[in-house]
């Protein structure tokens, strides 16, 4: 169990010390897909909650700042850039979240939380016109670390 960094040499779960670590600067880059019918998808901005895109958009970004409150042994931290991009095609939005800080841990959940609850909130603005609705395809596509 040595390999898993959440476990330690009992088995017990725990929070990593990063005390010791230097700062760097760190980049994340996730992805989640929200299948529907061509039909929905031309409807996005024009829902009976609302602006689907716009309010999908927003909660990405507050979800990743509070990934920490989702995530039991998430380190909190100071995010300097976060940013929610969705493509819109003929039944699929594709969504792209970036995080961004300089820290001594890695961005990667910040931005999966925030694609994964982006592509939740398009279902939930979404559901009451498209029954049929599929998530999927949440993975990480980039992390970056440099040293500062």
């Amino acid at each position: 169990m040595s390999e898993l960094s959440h476990i330690d040499e009992t088995g017990a779960v725990r929070m990593v010390d990063v005390g010791g670590k230097p700062l760097s600067r760190r980049r994340a880059v996730a992805h989640a897909q929200v299948q529907m019918s061509p039909a929905t998808s031309r409807r996005l901005h024009d829902l009976p909650k609302g602006d689907a895109l716009a309010t999908a958009q927003l909660a990405g970004i507050m979800a990743a700042k509070r990934t920490s409150e989702l995530i039991p042994l998430c380190h909190p931290l100071s995010l300097s850039h976060i940013e929610v991009t969705l493509d819109v095609q003929e039944g699929i939005v594709d969504i792209t979240a970036v995080a961004e800080t300089t820290a001594q841990t890695g961005v990667e959940m910040e931005a999966l939380t925030a694609a994964s609850i982006a592509a939740l909130t398009i279902y939930d603005m979404c559901k009451a016109v498209d029954k049929a609705m599929t998530i999927g395809d949440v993975r990480l596509l980039e992390k970056l670390k440099e040293q500062v």
